[in-house]
């Protein structure tokens, strides 16, 4: 589903209440320009959700999400938001780091940490694009703001709506 059909989707769910949470976020400062706006997307969206207590712990490039994520997890968040943005360039660098993170991101899904009996949610806020053009609008401008995506879904993984279909 593309980003223009799932915002005007009929089948979106409310996001959930934030109070009582600690949420982590982990982003990036490579491309700031870029994951800044993400990370503000993120923020007002918890912030309205009324979570109080928010880490945020910034590394020095998407590859690093993976240690910081676990980090916060170690640290007893009830979610992490994964926040970072990789443009394609001219070489195969772009392949491994999107590779890696998107591994380390998977694997720390399955992950139990601490007290917890199940994982807590990792979230993939990592936006791996073509050109800067596509990041800029996929951070706030005409696709919306992915990192406030981000933070709804870590919402809705800590709170899910669980029915029975008869």
């Amino acid at each position: 589903m593309s980003t223009i059909d799932h915002i005007q989707s009929l089948h979106y769910s409310p996001v959930p209440s934030g109070e009582g949470l600690h949420i982590g976020i982990a982003v990036a400062e490579w491309n700031n320009n870029i994951t800044e706006p993400l990370l503000e997307g993120a923020l007002e969206v918890l912030r309205k959700q009324e979570v109080k207590k928010i880490t945020v712990f910034r590394v020095p490039g998407a590859f690093e999400l993976v240690n910081a994520s676990a980090r916060l997890l170690n640290d007893g968040v009830d979610a992490v938001i994964a926040i970072g943005c990789v443009v394609r360039g001219d070489t195969p660098h772009f392949d491994y780091i999107c590779q890696g993170v998107t591994f380390g991101i998977s694997q720390l899904n399955m992950t139990i940490t601490g007290f917890r009996t199940t994982p807590a949610p990792v979230i993939f806020g990592v936006l791996t694009t073509e050109t800067m053009e596509q990041a800029e609008e996929r951070a706030g401008g005409r696709l919306g703001n992915k990192g406030a995506e981000a933070a709804e879904t870590a919402l809705k993984m800590c709170r899910p709506i669980c029915t029975v279909q008869k």
